[in-house]
């Protein structure tokens, strides 16, 4: 039953309106006025407030601010356009002339009433989900995500840009959309771009939009994704692969507020809040002169870094009872549990392919189950020896000679000589993803050390 609060100063018309309401099982309280309204009741324990615009002093309009959170219907028997637009600028959630059709009233009201319901139940469960994971789809309860959820929860209500640093598969994204969904920027759009997916020729296209004839097959102007982006946050992943010439408009675009699409002559203003992330090196890029040292001073206002799955190999059990979860539930399966066995393998692996690698391998031993138990065998953890050494897709984990030797008893050099000989030796019998698999990495890790050694992708 939902609390409905009359404000009509007509006693006819306000006991009609409370008899055709309660016999449609609402709860009805009368006032004459907004005073005598404010004055008797508490009102945001009201569903909704039923008001005419016409009151003895304030007029119905009043009540809005009164009773923040609570849906107000107003009345009136001058049902001019510019009275309704008023009315809906204050915050009135909808407008109804008199005389009414009382099948017409009721429509509307079950409707407000069902809106407001949604609103609530909304609320609490995005209340409740922030509660469990502070950070939209990240689990972990370990010293250093805790103080990734501590930093999102400081920076996500400010308009500051975001630098994210992570190797891949940590969760990036994830930290970007949570960062989006707790700022003012909430009911914007967010818009995803990750640069190296996009051939250096389109990028600024992409980006930054063009207009008709800018170039060959332009055939229309074409709006970019930081004008998509206008009003919410725009994630750019792989910042490091950004070439030069995208690299000094985003710059501009960071510096004015204002972007200009290929082939304009005057600039259009955008309200972006940008989320970069990558795991590259950036500090080493801009002494190698490959990345603007302006722009990552630009870019890293805040620096938020996501550790490596193994430096908090106490989240694995509940991260791993998460995904398990996550998966049965994509493919249709009771929800499966983990051998005492299989919950050991995982919190001792050392996930080079961080939380993606953990994702995939228990998807992947949930199609293979025959029951609703995951046994270490399903789970299929095996690694080359080298894995260690090219797993991990940071260029940190490069850049160490003496540590790469300690933990392989190899040279780089020898490390890139086993991965060229065999990729070389296995691609013609198998596929990019069981290559990528075989070597303990991910196929965007493979694409990265076939463009390094310069070994080219022959198909199987």
């Amino acid at each position: 039953m939902s609390r409905i609060l009359v404000i009509e100063d007509e006693p006819i018309i306000r006991t009609e309106l409370r008899r055709l309401l309660v016999r449609a099982g609402h709860d009805v309280s009368e006032a004459g006025s907004v005073h005598e309204a404010s004055s008797d009741y508490p009102l945001d324990s009201f569903d909704l407030v039923l008001s005419d615009l016409r009151l003895p002093g304030a007029p119905g309009t009043d009540i809005i601010v009164m009773c923040p959170g609570v849906p107000v219907l107003i009345m009136t028997s001058y049902a001019t356009v510019k009275s309704a637009v008023d009315a809906m600028k204050l915050g009135a959630v909808d407008y109804i002339a008199k005389p009414f059709d009382h099948d017409e009233l009721l429509m509307q009201v079950e409707r407000v009433l069902r809106e407001g319901l949604l609103t609530r139940q909304n609320a609490a469960l995005k209340r409740e989900v922030e509660q469990a994971h502070p950070v939209s789809g990240m689990v972990g309860n370990s010293a250093a995500m805790r103080e990734v959820f501590e930093r999102v929860r400081k920076v996500a209500p400010s308009p500051a840009t975001v630098l994210v640093l992570g190797e891949s598969g940590t969760g990036k994204e994830l930290v970007a959309r949570a960062l989006h969904a707790q700022s003012p920027r909430a009911d914007g759009p967010l818009v995803a771009v990750n640069c190296a997916a996009i051939p250096e020729g389109l990028l600024e296209s992409e980006l930054f939009g063009h207009e008709k004839g800018a170039f060959t097959g332009a055939q229309a102007a074409h709006p970019g994704l930081v004008e998509a982006a206008h009003g919410g946050t725009l994630f750019l992943d792989e910042i490091g692969e950004l070439p030069a010439p995208a690299q000094a408009r985003l710059l501009r675009m960071l510096q004015d507020g204002e972007v200009r699409r290929v082939g304009a002559t005057r600039p259009r203003k955008v309200d972006v809040r940008i989320v970069a992330a990558t795991h590259r090196d950036l500090p080493r890029r801009v002494q190698e002169g490959s990345f603007r040292q302006d722009l990552y001073f630009r870019l890293r206002v805040v620096e938020i870094r996501l550790p490596p799955l193994r430096e908090r190999t106490e989240d694995v059990p509940a991260l791993a009872r998460h995904l398990l979860e996550k998966a049965s539930r994509k493919l249709g399966r009771p929800t499966a549990s983990l051998s005492p066995e299989a919950l050991e393998a995982l919190t001792s692996h050392p996930w080079p392919g961080n939380v993606r690698e953990l994702e995939n391998a228990l998807e992947r031993a949930v199609i293979l189950a025959d029951g609703p138990v995951v046994t270490t065998g399903l789970l299929a953890l095996e690694l080359p020896d080298t894995a260690d050494s090219f797993g991990a897709s940071t260029e940190s984990a490069d850049t160490s000679p003496a540590a790469a030797e300690e933990a392989s008893g190899a040279s780089p050099e020898s490390m890139e000589e086993y991965f060229r000989r065999f990729v070389m030796e296995h691609q013609e019998h198998m596929g990019e993803t069981e290559l990528a698999k075989r070597l303990g990495i991910s196929r965007k890790a493979l694409w990265e050390k076939r463009q390094k050694l310069g070994i080219p992708r022959t198909r199987a």
